[in-house]
């Protein structure tokens, strides 16, 4: 059973009282918000006609070198809120005709989501709902999110331990992730779109190709296709901006080139994947960061 009591939330396994006290990740007894939103550049089966309906929340228990929403993830940055104050932000971005409702950096507080979700449901609340992680989460977390979440939608960072150690303080990562995405898939299963091609269940996996890094971008790719096939979406992205503390890390000081992306690209063409999205043009560019200025988190 998760816990805030004996925090069991993610890999890390702290085990400290989140009512008196904090883990890694840094969060705490109620959740934290540093932007409410609708975000239009997630991916197209995600954002309909006025956007995703995003939650920022603060904190994560991934430490990433590169990470572009340092100031919350690292930081900290954002107001707290209850769980009826969640609930009713949940409420407010149906209202706002949000095509999901986009949970990003959740996994340290879902025992708050579920009892927001709860909450809202009694209030009408029926938009899918995307569960958007890292996913470093813990089994047990994933299947607490039954009947909760309709879309899963992980990041697969790395798959060599010396990788996910150096860039983001979990050497553990691939085994962790790879045991999460697989309860993912196996709650929600295969992908399913409704008339106007808006995602309503199934998992999309994520992949940020890292410069010098397109070979183990492919061992993912091998990974995803021999568990799953075509089953999940996969969304190849190639916007790696060097912002935070990665010049402070060997080849991460540079932006991805062509060559490596399409490399990837080609191979998952190769692998016979289909369901994968692809970025082009220049999408590498800190003007894609949000600004995480506490918009929406307060009742108005």
């Amino acid at each position: 059973m998760i816990s805030l009591g004996n925090c069991n939330l993610c890999p890390r396994q702290c085990g400290v009282d989140r009512s008196v006290s904090v883990g890694f990740c840094g969060a705490g007894a109620k959740a934290r918000i540093a932007l409410v939103s609708l975000h239009p550049w997630e991916e197209p089966c995600l954002v309909g006609e006025k956007g995703a309906g995003t939650v920022f929340f603060s904190y994560c228990n991934l430490r990433c070198c590169y990470c572009q929403n340092h100031a919350i993830s690292h930081g900290g940055k954002g107001e707290e809120v209850t769980d009826e104050r969640l609930a009713e932000i949940f409420c407010e971005q149906q209202a706002r005709g949000a095509a999901t409702l986009d949970l990003v950096t959740p996994t340290h507080y879902v025992p708050q989501i579920i009892h927001a979700l709860e909450l809202a449901r009694e209030n009408g609340f029926s938009l899918p709902v995307v569960y958007n992680s890292g996913a470093y989460d813990s089994v047990e977390t994933i299947e607490a999110l039954r009947g909760y979440v309709d879309i899963f939608l992980p990041d697969l960072k790395y798959v060599d331990g010396e990788s996910a150690a150096e860039y983001s303080l979990a050497p553990d990562y691939f085994e962790r992730a790879a045991d999460a995405i697989r309860r993912m898939v196996a709650i929600a299963g295969p992908i399913q779109f409704d008339g106007s091609g808006r995602m309503i269940r199934g998992v999309l996996v994520r992949h940020l190709v890292l410069p010098g890094h397109r070979h183990e971008s492919m061992k993912a790719l091998d990974w995803l296709w021999q568990e799953f096939g075509n089953d999940i979406q996969i969304s190849l992205m190639n916007q790696y901006t060097p912002m935070y503390r990665a010049a402070e890390h060997k080849g991460m000081n540079r932006k991805l080139t062509t060559f490596e992306y399409e490399s990837v690209v080609d191979h998952a063409v190769g692998l016979g994947i289909t369901n994968c999205y692809v970025q082009q043009g220049q999408t590498a560019s800190e003007k894609f960061v949000p600004n995480f200025n506490g918009a929406g988190v307060k009742r108005i």
